[in-house]
Formats: C-alpha cells, structure tokens, sequence
C-alpha cells in the first residue's frame, strides 16, 4: 500500500555489475519535497537484493521515485560496445578515463543470466528518461556514468588528460589530491541544485587520507543521485540524453561546454542526443 505522501525519492545506485558478495556496489537515497531536496540516506554499500529492499521502501512511501543506476541497462548488441559507450568514450578518453564496453558477451555483467536482468524484471520500473521528468507519480530507472557526469560539473577535470585519478583499488594512478577534488566537486553540484545535509558527508570523505574502493563507490552512488536530482529539478537544457531506448543510452549533466563535445561526438557517429 502506498502512502503517496507527495514528495519524490532519488535512488543513486552505483552497482557492483556481477553482483559479488566480496564486493558490493553502494546507494544513497535523497528526497525531493516542497522544502527543497535533502540526503535522506547517506551512501551505504549495497548488494543488488539490498539495493531493490531500499528502492520497495521508497517506492511505498513516495509519490515517485526515480533509481539512478551506473550500470548499463539496455544492451542488445551481442558484441563490441553500443553507441552510446563510443559517444561517452570519445570525451572520457579525451579526458584520460576509459569507458567499459557493454554487450552481451560479457559473461557475468550483460549474458542473458546476469544480475542486472533479474534486478530490472524484479524493479519492474518504466525506463523513461523523459516520462520521468514529466510524471507526477510511478517508479522509473534511467542510467547514469558518474565519471561523465564529473567532466561536467567540474571544469578542471575536463581538459586533456585531466580526468580525476579516484579510484584506491588502482594504487599507481590514485592521487589523494584528485580523491578531495572529487568530494569538493560532489558538494558542490550538491550545493547548485540546494541539496541540504550534504555539505558534512564531503567534508567527512574528504578528509580521509586512506580511502578504500568502497569509500569510492559511495562518492560514485552519491554522484549518481546527483545526477537523477539534476536531471529532475534543472531546467533540461542542463541535463543531456544521449543514444536511445533501442540501443542504450545514458542521462548527464550538461555543463561546462561538455555539452558540445559530446554533441560533435555524438553527430560524427550518428548517435542521437538530446
């Protein structure tokens, strides 16, 4: 029984895509009401099973709640890397990044028994970007990529080779500096769409000076709600659909020029993007 009690729950999900007990992806949860957006549950590990018993509570008491998930979620091409991973690939590339290839031939993370399949049929969400935004009520899923999103909220990171190097599990390219930039960054795209009881969270992951790769799944789970906040709350020309419901695609922030980029991008290889 829903309680629809009129406000709409953002669910960032960075997922663990085999779905590893060893190594669980994170979530967040921030909550959007006629009093603004707060960080309602601040970044936790979760398995896929935890994720879909967070996104049950939310779903029964909010009026809508979108699940914001860094994982691909359409992928019918059997080999290669869908469009949409070429469009983002070509500005996270240019950036010093790398993108993961989708296709179906990725046993454990696309096959047709992959966790993310079992996820989507057990969510039974409408994976409408735009419905999404226009909706007064329902459950939707959309994808997002935090490391894309990165390039777009914060200038430093997009310029050549500039992308930030936060990932502990990777000693010999992980920067501490780049590790505080990125929490930085995350407050303040917190602070640009008025996300309150942020600021201590940052602040908090900022200060570690040995952070682990669940401390980074956090940050990834918490950019991913950011990103779902943005793309619901700004005015859409800030936001940026690229690929389609056929072949993939994915939501973004569009700041910063990278707006552009990926525009040229996206026209070179006959990808939509809106």
């Amino acid at each position: 029984m829903s309680l629809h009690t009129g406000f709409t729950s953002i669910v960032g999900f960075d997922s663990a895509w085999t779905d590893n007990p060893k190594a669980p992806g994170a979530i967040c949860v921030i909550r959007l009401d006629g009093d603004g957006a707060h960080l309602y549950l601040a970044p936790r590990l979760a398995s896929f099973a935890e994720a879909l018993d967070v996104i049950e509570r939310e779903r029964k008491e909010a009026q809508k709640c979108l699940v914001a998930l860094d994982q691909p979620t359409i992928v019918p091409n059997l080999t290669g890397s869908r469009p949409v991973d070429r469009v983002a690939g070509s500005l996270i590339s240019w950036i010093g990044g790398g993108v993961q290839p989708a296709s179906r031939s990725k046993k454990g993370m696309f096959d047709d028994g992959a966790p993310i399949w079992r996820f989507k049929q057990t969510l039974a969400a409408t994976e409408e970007p735009e419905l999404a935004r226009a909706a007064s009520s329902g459950l939707f899923l959309i994808e997002v990529f935090p490391a894309l999103a990165l390039a777009a909220i914060e200038g430093t990171f997009c310029s050549r080779l500039a992308a930030p190097k936060y990932n502990p599990a990777n000693r010999k390219r992980f920067k501490i500096s780049d590790w505080q930039a990125v929490a930085e960054a995350v407050r303040r795209f917190g602070m640009l769409n008025s996300l309150r009881h942020l600021d201590e969270w940052c602040l908090i992951a900022a200060s570690s000076e040995a952070p682990r790769k669940a401390d980074q799944d956090k940050v990834d789970a918490l950019i991913c709600g950011l990103i779902g906040l943005h793309w619901l709350a700004a005015p859409r020309d800030q936001s940026v659909m690229i690929g389609d419901l056929e072949s993939g695609y994915m939501i973004a922030p569009a700041t910063r020029g990278v707006h552009e980029r990926l525009r040229a991008a996206a026209r070179q290889r006959d990808v939509a993007i809106a």
